[in-house]
């Protein structure tokens, strides 16, 4: 009886290392899937946590350009606006030279006509004068 005892213990030893190996063998199989999928859901992430940093760097960036860009058009029109006041500036300057040269004519026009009366009364003074002697 012992032998056959000894054989049934071995039997059920080695059914119970079997089974404990085929145990060990659903864990690492059960290990190896949780650690893909683990990976699969990290590359996951990571790539959706990439994608959020781009889609979050095009916003940010895409208000700086815009911004750039208003920047560079209010820059044109500056100098735009400035060879335009320029501009007027010489011709304002034009303007005022040409009243000026017009004020000073049309003063030295005054000035003539005042010495053309002058010199009316004088010739009309002698020729009155010379009148009155010419009838005494």
């Amino acid at each position: 009886m012992n032998e056959r005892s000894d054989v049934g213990m071995d039997a059920e030893a080695k059914g119970l290392e079997a089974s404990l190996h085929q145990l060990l063998h659903r864990h690492h199989h059960n290990s190896l899937i949780l650690a893909h999928h683990t990976e699969k859901a990290k590359k996951d992430a990571i790539r959706k946590a990439e994608r959020v940093s781009d889609l979050l760097v095009e916003a940010v960036n895409g208000g700086v350009q815009d911004s750039f860009i208003n920047q560079k058009r209010i820059e044109l029109e500056i100098r735009t606006l400035s060879a335009t006041i320029t501009r007027f500036m010489k011709q304002t300057d034009q303007w005022l030279a040409a009243t000026h040269a017009l004020n000073t004519a049309l003063k030295e026009i005054g000035d003539f006509e005042n010495w053309m009366k002058i010199l009316e009364y004088d010739c009309k003074s002698i020729t009155a004068a010379i009148q009155n002697i010419h009838q005494e």
